[in-house]
């Protein structure tokens, strides 16, 4: 992988998108991480910062146009050029179809879907000008197969997989590649919260996974690097199921 490209990663602070930002910086690239939790997100910067990689970091709702494109210009003053984006924030809860408010529905999708179109319409002009560029965005399980008390999210990330689809298409003459991972269980604070709140039984998933375990954010970051690359050049419009089995 060519270590110089920009890298933006959303979701950066903590689980899958932090594992993500580790894996660019770590392999020289310079790193923007976006998230909402400003705080803890400069903690893990700095601790990546200390090990020589270059990152940036900006407090960030992506479902916020104007906060996308305030972090973008500072991204392009410090870092460059944006070469690869990984939309990963992104937001999950349980709630029962006939329970869910309008309000609960609106704010999984902005978030999960609309943020994802801020994040990369708001970089595909640079990879335009390069006539380069790499979109991996950071779907779900759920999306392919739907989740139980998940009807805004299974909505959601099904929605980032058919732009994934439309976007492989529509840009692929400017050099764009455009692929999307859906992974399914992944040990993040997400899940063991919502494992300590009973929300689902942990065990009971498991035994659904033929590699009986949950993936670790790093496999996950291990295929956006591959997607990210020079070897992926004539991959494009793929669901790249990193899910352990669980989802064929």
């Amino acid at each position: 992988m060519n270590r110089n490209r920009v890298v933006v990663v959303t979701g950066a602070a903590a689980g899958i998108g932090l594992g993500i930002a580790k894996r660019f910086a770590e392999d020289g690239n310079p790193t923007a991480m976006l998230d909402i939790q400003g705080d803890l997100l400069e903690w893990e910067a700095q601790t990546l910062r200390a090990a020589g990689a270059k990152a940036l970091t900006r407090a960030v709702d992506g479902a916020n146009r104007r906060q996308i494109d305030e972090a973008y210009a500072a991204i392009r003053q410090e870092l460059g050029p944006i070469s690869i984006v990984i939309p990963n924030a992104g937001m999950a809860n349980f709630i029962p179809f006939l329970s869910m408010t309008v309000e609960a529905w609106q704010r999984v999708i902005d978030v999960n879907l609309t943020g994802v179109f801020h994040t990369i319409q708001a970089a595909v002009p640079d990879m335009i000008a390069a006539n380069w560029g790499r979109i991996v965005t950071i779907s779900s399980q759920a999306g392919q197969s739907g989740g139980p008390m998940q009807a805004h999210y299974s909505a959601s990330k099904g929605g980032v997989i058919g732009m994934t689809k439309a976007l492989a298409r529509e840009l692929a003459p400017h050099g764009i590649t455009v692929n999307t991972v859906p992974p399914s269980l992944v040990e993040t604070p997400q899940m063991h919260r919502s494992t300590e709140a009973g929300e689902f039984p942990l065990e009971m998933v498991v035994q659904m996974i033929p590699i009986s375990r949950p993936g670790q954010p790093a496999e996950i970051a291990s295929a956006c690097a591959f997607l990210a690359s020079d070897e992926a050049a004539y991959i494009t419009g793929q669901v790249l199921g990193v899910n352990g089995g669980m989802y064929m």
